[in-house]
């Protein structure tokens, strides 16, 4: 039976996020995630050495947040969000946010890329090695950032935050711009982002 490259290197995932309110964390989600094809992409062009002579450009190094995720999306052939924040403005809110927003591309096939995206950086300080095989990348969204968000289809109510991906920096070591592959996916249940609370996302990769 065929297996694709990630399921051949038996990689996991699982992702917790909490909300921090009044410095009290609670736990409002719990669950493993999907490693998308994108990470075995990256993976093979790291291994046949036919992409970037920089090991960087094959790090987990930036994050988006959307907010129409949904089951159908939760799988290994995922390469976007439903939904993602589509500027950096959504991230920031009002500029006091710690996010670090920028513009770059997402890889779709070896013939396309999609129109330029809104990336969040992931900072090396929050990429944790957790024993021999595990990873934990740790994403802070402070008081300041990502809030009040809308959509015109429900201006009214607001929109939720409910889907999350990771992505590595520039596998194929295009010299132009950087063009990032999606790792990992995962929706998750509706959150209301306001002022009032940060969110920490504690996502966990293992290999073997």
């Amino acid at each position: 039976m065929y297996k694709s490259f990630v399921d051949q290197v038996n990689m996991q995932g699982h992702l917790t996020i909490h909300k921090i309110a009044n410095g009290e964390e609670e736990l409002v989600y719990d669950e493993d995630n999907v490693i998308t094809s994108g990470f075995g992409f990256n993976l093979s062009q790291l291994y046949s050495r036919a992409g970037s002579i920089d090991i960087l450009d094959y790090q987990i190094d930036r994050f988006q947040l959307g907010v129409s995720g949904n089951v159908s999306r939760q799988v290994s052939g995922n390469f976007e969000l439903g939904d993602p924040l589509s500027s950096v403005g959504e991230y920031t809110t009002n500029g006091d946010s710690n996010l670090h927003a920028f513009q770059e591309k997402i890889y779709k096939n070896k013939l396309s890329t999609s129109p330029d995206a809104i990336f969040c950086k992931i900072p090396y300080s929050k990429v944790t090695r957790i024993g021999e095989r595990s990873v934990r990348y740790t994403i802070f969204i402070d008081e300041d950032s990502c809030n009040d968000l809308e959509r015109q289809q429900e201006p009214d109510q607001g929109t939720s935050l409910n889907e999350i991906a990771l992505f590595t920096r520039n596998p194929t070591g295009n010299e132009d711009y950087e063009i990032s592959p999606m790792a990992a996916y995962r929706y998750f249940s509706d959150i209301r982002k306001t002022a009032d609370f940060g969110l920490v996302f504690r996502w966990t990769i293992t290999f073997g």
